[in-house]
């Protein structure tokens, strides 16, 4: 016999699957998505039962793990993904590592061989017995809490202190490894303690210990801060997890600071602010450079400023006093203020003028001028610009959008202005490709609101065929699909960097929504030819209820505003005379990946 959640009592008898569906619908979990299989289908059967969970099944377990990230990152809940041993156990890790990188709460509840069978030539066999490899030394270093349950009284222990590990900060994953008997043994449900986990214990304990130091490093920052006539903001992803957007637009009110947000961050800040900068780093605007220059002071919110978002402002960094307020110490020199985040933003701007202060003038975003192609554009493609503005006349205001990787995605970072009321997505903590697919559909389920992924054909082909699931749960996903034919930012930089593209990276013309129409006719997949129908096909989509899909053809030969292909593009450019000697304020090359 199974419980139903009804039956599920302090107290009483139940299988441990039954009590860990009961627990995560407690926690607010709405969706449970993976991959099924023989050791994990216990959970499954249990969440059926459940009622109040929805289990969705992706195409395959990387994706399953960014629709949990992009879940999280829509709701600021615990995303939770579920898979099998053995192979689809090892899917899990590169779609971990990324929501590793990028402080994204996920619990991973990963399915075992039943434990008596552990070294004993046991099918998909990870314990670490008899020279099989140990599961718990692949997930550990990509989570912040890693535990193998093999005794099933224990789990009721495990559970809250993997639930808080994932969303203590640094956020991340949490990884529970399930033997298949563990998962259907009979547990008794236990007495509800209010007696905070070890974990949580030893953060509050660590907490206290430092909040002396804090609040004198917070003092001496604010008088600084109130000194200052030139302030650049830099937010980052941080302020979207910690809903931290009304402090951050209140303490640059009150510094009268210019406001720049890095590459998976547009929606932190209104773009159509005054105050907007721009977009910092790689793929960003020449505005943020200049006002950074400027600046007495640059404030870091919710970012450590990883390469890909200062790329191009490292001298002016160092030129600058850099404070950082973040959980956790910046990549760049400066004074670090960390704790809770939106406690440490009202504290700060506690300490400063209320009256709100004009920001300096300054440009403002302003786009890029496109250098000189490699080569020019093919007759009948859209350059990204055209296709971007299209995106942007279309978008609802409340959209989500989720940017992939490539040449399609630094330009949608560059031109796009984020939607008002919706999260503007890029997997910058891994960058992989594909990534776009399942973290749109998991937003999209999580939240009912129109969600827009843009992908290249290079990511499409690796994990597109989610859209097969966007179309199973009816997700409410526009599916642009920028297709060059090609690994277009591979082909680029061969161009750029070692004097020739390889013929590996350019592809056979490929009709995609062709393709995806055959396969699933109710979607209504089209291909775009010029901006006006692109438009015209995106605002349909925002009509339907379920997911769109929609192709339009790009040059792989275009360079997209992407900063080292524009650095050597302008540095090849200059003049070799001796009498036009670079500057030690230009920055010359520079180089990402």
């Amino acid at each position: 016999m199974t419980a139903t959640p009804r039956e599920i009592r302090e107290g009483c008898g139940v299988r441990l699957v039954d009590y860990l569906a009961a627990e995560l619908t407690r926690a607010g979990v709405t969706h449970l998505f993976g991959v099924g299989g023989a050791n994990i289908e216990d959970l499954y059967d249990a969440v059926h039962r459940s009622s109040t969970i929805r289990g969705v099944v992706a195409k395959h377990e990387f994706s399953a793990v960014t629709m949990a990230d992009g879940y999280a990152r829509a709701t600021r809940r615990l995303g939770v993904v579920a898979a099998t041993s053995g192979g689809g156990a090892m899917n899990l890790v590169p779609g971990l590592a990324e929501a590793y990188a990028s402080r994204v709460p996920v619990l991973a509840l990963v399915g075992q061989p039943p434990t008596g069978q552990e070294g004993r030539g046991a099918f998909q066999d990870s314990s670490g017995k008899a020279g099989s490899f140990d599961a718990m030394e692949v997930f550990t270093p990509v989570s912040r809490f890693c535990a193998r349950v093999d005794d099933a009284d224990l789990f009721a222990e495990l559970l809250p202190r993997a639930v808080a590990a994932a969303q203590t900060d640094p956020k991340g994953p949490a990884v529970l490894l399930l033997p298949k008997d563990v998962q259907q043994a009979q547990i008794d449900v236990p007495v509800r303690d209010v007696t905070p986990t070890p974990l949580v214990q030893a953060a509050t304990a660590s907490a206290a210990s430092t909040a002396g130091l804090e609040a004198e490093a917070r003092d001496t920052v604010s008088a600084a801060l109130r000194g200052a006539s030139r302030v650049l903001v830099i937010a980052g992803e941080g302020v979207a997890a910690a809903d931290a957007r009304g402090e951050l637009a209140e303490l640059a009110r009150r510094l009268g600071a210019w406001v720049a947000v890095t590459p998976d961050a547009k929606d932190v800040f209104d773009n159509r602010d005054p105050r907007f900068a721009g977009v910092a780093g790689v793929m960003g605007h020449t505005n943020v450079e200049d006002c950074l220059r400027r600046a007495d002071f640059c404030v870091l919110v919710g970012t450590r400023l990883p390469v890909l978002a200062r790329g191009g402002l490292d001298q002016a960094l160092a030129a600058t006093p850099v404070v950082c307020i973040d959980p956790e110490p910046p990549f760049v020199a400066g004074i670090a203020l960390g704790g809770n985040l939106r406690d440490t933003l009202r504290a700060v701007a506690r300490q400063l003028p209320s009256r709100p202060l004009p920001c300096p003038e300054h440009a403002g975003p302003l786009p890029t001028p496109p250098p000189t192609p490699v080569a020019q554009a093919d007759g009948g493609t859209l350059s990204y610009a055209e296709a971007v503005a299209a995106v942007e006349a279309a978008l609802p205001q409340d959209a989500h959008v989720f940017v992939d990787a490539g040449n399609a995605g630094a330009s949608a970072v560059h031109l796009l202005p984020a939607p008002r009321h919706g999260r503007f997505v890029v997997a910058v903590g891994m960058g992989g490709m594909g990534y776009t697919f399942g973290a749109g559909i998991g937003a999209a389920l999580a939240t009912g609101q129109r969600t827009y992924v843009l992908a290249g054909d290079g990511a499409f082909f690796m994990h597109g065929m989610e859209v097969h699931t966007a179309v199973e749960y009816a997700a409410p996903v526009t599916f642009v699909i920028f297709n060059n034919n090609a690994h277009g930012m591979c082909a680029i930089r061969e161009e750029l960097f070692q004097g020739g593209v390889r013929s590996n990276d350019l592809f056979a013309r490929t009709d995609i929504a062709a393709g995806v129409a055959a396969a699933f006719p109710a979607l209504g997949a089209t291909w775009a030819g010029d901006a006006a129908q692109l438009c015209q096909a995106l605002l349909r989509s925002n009509a339907r209820s379920g997911p769109a899909f929609i192709s339009l053809d790009c040059d792989a030969r275009e360079i997209p505003p992407f900063l080292p292909f524009l650095s050597f593009t302008e540095s090849t450019q200059r003049t070799e005379s001796t009498e036009s000697e670079e500057s030690s304020d230009e920055r010359g090359p520079v180089h990402v990946g």
